[in-house]
């Protein structure tokens, strides 16, 4: 288990990283709901982003952090963080400026939607 500095120790033990030493990072946009993208954090990457206001992310193809909008200008400014019941995924709730998708879409949800049978509650 990652220890996140600065973080209550309450909070810190139920963060459960992956075997890599990671934890999910789903982005939502905090005024409409929308989901704009997931990413990956470790302990420093949240550490950044709980305490410098903008979103890092740690790239598992890089190797490297990175913080979105440093080079394309589309940055996420953090608006709250949120644990799940379990402790391995995140909620951060941001102000998105510009496409949150590497692609240049508004989202990384707007590839297009997959074909699926629509359940339906019990009457």
């Amino acid at each position: 288990m990652a220890v996140v500095p600065d973080l209550d120790p309450t909070v810190s033990s139920r963060l459960r990283f992956d075997d890599s030493g990671l934890v999910a990072a789903i982005v939502q946009q905090h005024d409409t709901g929308e989901v704009l993208m997931l990413g990956w954090m470790d302990a420093e990457a949240l550490r950044r982003t709980l305490t410098e206001g903008r979103v890092t992310f740690w790239s598992r193809s890089r190797q490297e952090y990175w913080r979105k909008g440093d080079t394309s200008g589309h940055a996420q400014y953090v608006k709250s963080v949120a644990l799940d019941c379990d402790g391995d995924a995140l909620l951060v709730r941001v102000e998105q400026v510009g496409a949150a998708c590497h692609t240049g879409d508004r989202t990384c949800f707007d590839a297009g939607a997959l074909e699926v049978v629509v359940g339906e509650p019990a009457p």
